[in-house]
């Protein structure tokens, strides 16, 4: 599950809210073991989510780097190819 998770830091254009919550809510599924979670869990389960997602948006916001900015693109062709060809 936890090898969804995409690198977020340094493309062009930046992470998306979106994917900021995706990349919580796989991080939550792996940890917690539950993909959808009952309704006694679900209240903890979103904040979980809500307060990763926080956690990722700060780090990403942190972050500093020299090298030079990836393009999405790119990087999706590299990973394609890198399944196909392996």
């Amino acid at each position: 599950m936890c090898r969804n998770i995409k690198t977020l830091f340094n493309f062009e254009p930046p992470a998306t809210e979106e994917e900021i919550h995706a990349s919580a809510l796989q991080f939550v599924r792996k940890l917690s073991g539950f993909n959808k979670p009952s309704q006694a869990n679900a209240e903890a389960f979103d904040r979980a989510v809500a307060e990763v997602a926080a956690s990722a948006r700060r780090l990403l916001t942190s972050l500093h780097t020299h090298a030079p900015v990836r393009d999405r693109e790119t990087e999706k062709a590299k990973e394609r190819s890198r399944l196909r060809f392996g």
